[in-house]
């Protein structure tokens, strides 16, 4: 029986996958060319990691040795990331090939050295040539094997009056993969290689996360229930790391837990891994991307996309988003604003974003015991059977405006110097967390945009309470929060939902007329509002 594999290339044979029939015929032609004798293309394979990648070249590779008319090469350069003498690259990758095709390749010093591999001098048969992690390498490299490759190309092109095998140079195609596409956005050179043809690696659609589930109930006999794809589909956005992962989680288990074909595959196992995948186990995928995010200048991007207040547009020469992007980071959504098409910056999936929101949060913040006075009175907002969130938050002012001084003394600020409004939503979340943790309670945070608007769901007593974060703009957008938030409280089935806005300083009429409680007629839902002051801990 089949398993599913979350690390390295699937192994058809032995593992649940997604064939992607189009986007090997794809990939495929593009190598194989339009024509045999103009050529194929050369290109560049790119996409997040652990999106399949490696695994799709290799199909085609697999696809490609069946015809005789090429020689067909995959190297993996993985080994050279670290290394920084060009001379010494190019000659390891001359060796790999002369190993690969059986043949003896002379020693390699320069590009010019290096292009004469691919001459019909060396070569008997058309070449298509597939370097795999190409993107691991320095610049320099990157720059000097491309700008060969260019080379060859425009000599092929030069003498198109010739059959492919008959030309100068034999080097057919060119599959180049990484996680970016060699298009030149993070080089000061710019890049030479501007003949390529793109061929990026998407997630999985959800027919094809389905089909694996479905593949998986019928050979186990696990039964999966349709909440559980839907949902899964959903966290992941089909990322096809991150969907096999649960996969393996979901059917093996993880630790001292075992799953056994006897359980059903149904929400409370889904929320029991998912509560693990997202508070206790690595994950490779996750951990690649926390680590592009503890840098600057992408931290203060994805603290940017974590606040409220607006949201980060998209674009591809953009050299911080775009690498972003490419890194599995966030992704792109196309908005209609004042109907005109806009270009906005999301997270990749509502896990990466949880994961990231958890991550900053613990950097940032180390909350102490002392959440409140030792005597001071806090049955007005908890006790055994209710909490009030309305109360809990005045608790909350107090100890933000008493703390202040080392709670955000290392706070990442904007360029104006202001706090970044997402390290306030953070230390609220952190705060009622630690709050109803000692009363046997729990919260959860959730991003129903993908963008920066963020819901805190808090359980206690066997009842559900929803708070939702903003930053108060004006009073058109006040009322219009009142609305959203009554609309989310009826979709939690709850009524009464707390709103919480940050705003940087309130008078007490304005206080007093701004918190009062909305009773929205529509849906029937109570809103709660009450204003959290930030100007003065700028100050801190």
């Amino acid at each position: 029986m089949r398993t599913f594999s979350s690390y390295g290339p699937v192994n058809p044979k032995l593992h649940y996958y997604a064939p992607r029939k189009e986007l090997l015929d794809f990939g495929y032609g593009q190598l194989v060319g339009n024509s045999y004798e103009e050529g194929g293309h050369y290109i560049t394979v790119w996409g997040s990691r652990q999106t399949g990648k490696s695994w799709a070249l290799r199909e085609i590779l697999f696809r490609l040795k069946k015809d005789e008319k090429f020689l067909v090469l995959k190297i993996n350069l993985e080994n050279l990331k670290q290394t920084k003498d060009v001379s010494i690259i190019l000659q390891n990758i001359s060796e790999s090939i002369g190993s690969g095709l059986n043949k003896t390749v002379p020693v390699i010093d320069t590009p010019e050295q290096f292009q004469n591999i691919f001459s019909n001098k060396v070569l008997d048969r058309p070449l298509v040539l597939i370097l795999d992690e190409f993107d691991s390498l320095n610049e320099d490299a990157i720059s000097a094997i491309v700008g060969t490759f260019r080379n060859i190309y425009t000599i092929r092109q030069d003498q198109s009056d010739r059959p492919t095998d008959k030309k100068d140079y034999l080097l057919h195609a060119v599959a180049l993969i990484g996680v970016r596409s060699v298009l030149g956005v993070e080089s000061a050179k710019g890049s030479p290689f501007n003949v390529q043809r793109s061929m990026q690696i998407p997630n999985l659609t959800f027919d094809e996360v389905e089909t694996m589930f479905r593949w998986h109930e019928q050979e186990s006999g696990q039964r999966v229930d349709q909440e559980v794809i839907d949902t899964l589909f959903y966290e992941t956005q089909g990322q096809p790391g991150l969907t096999c992962w649960f996969g393996e989680l979901l059917t093996e288990g993880w630790g001292q837990f075992r799953v056994t074909p006897e359980m059903q595959m149904d929400m409370a196992l889904f929320q029991r891994a998912y509560r693990a995948g997202l508070y206790r186990l690595p994950n490779n995928n996750i951990l690649n991307i926390i680590s592009k995010v503890k840098i600057t200048p992408y931290k203060e991007i994805v603290l940017r996309m974590l606040g409220t207040r607006e949201k980060v547009r998209f674009a591809y020469d953009k050299t911080d988003l775009n690498f972003l992007y490419t890194n599995g980071v966030i992704d792109i959504e196309e908005t209609d604003d004042n109907n005109q098409k806009e270009l906005h910056a999301k997270f990749a999936s509502p896990f990466v974003q949880k994961r990231l929101f958890n991550f900053l949060t613990n950097e940032l913040f180390d909350i102490g015991d002392e959440l409140y006075e030792p005597f001071e009175d806090i049955e007005s907002a908890i006790n055994e059977t209710r909490i009030d969130i309305r109360q809990m938050m005045k608790f909350y002012q107090k100890y933000l405006i008493k703390n202040s001084h080392w709670i955000l003394k290392r706070a990442p600020r904007r360029s104006d110097l202001r706090i970044f409004e997402a390290v306030f939503h953070f230390n609220v979340y952190m705060y009622l967390s630690r709050f109803i943790r000692r009363y046997g309670g729990e919260v959860y945070p959730e991003f129903p945009t993908g963008n920066g608007q963020i819901d805190l769901i808090l359980k206690y007593g066997k009842k559900i309470y929803g708070v939702e974060l903003k930053s108060y703009v004006d009073k058109s957008e006040y009322r219009k929060a009142l609305k959203q938030s009554a609309a989310y409280g009826q979709q939690l089935g709850l009524k009464e939902i707390s709103l919480i806005f940050f705003i940087e300083i309130i008078d007490a009429d304005n206080r007093k007329k701004f918190e009062n409680d909305f009773n929205d007629p529509d849906t029937g839902v109570k809103v709660m509002p009450f204003f959290v002051e930030t100007r003065s801990l700028n100050d801190c």
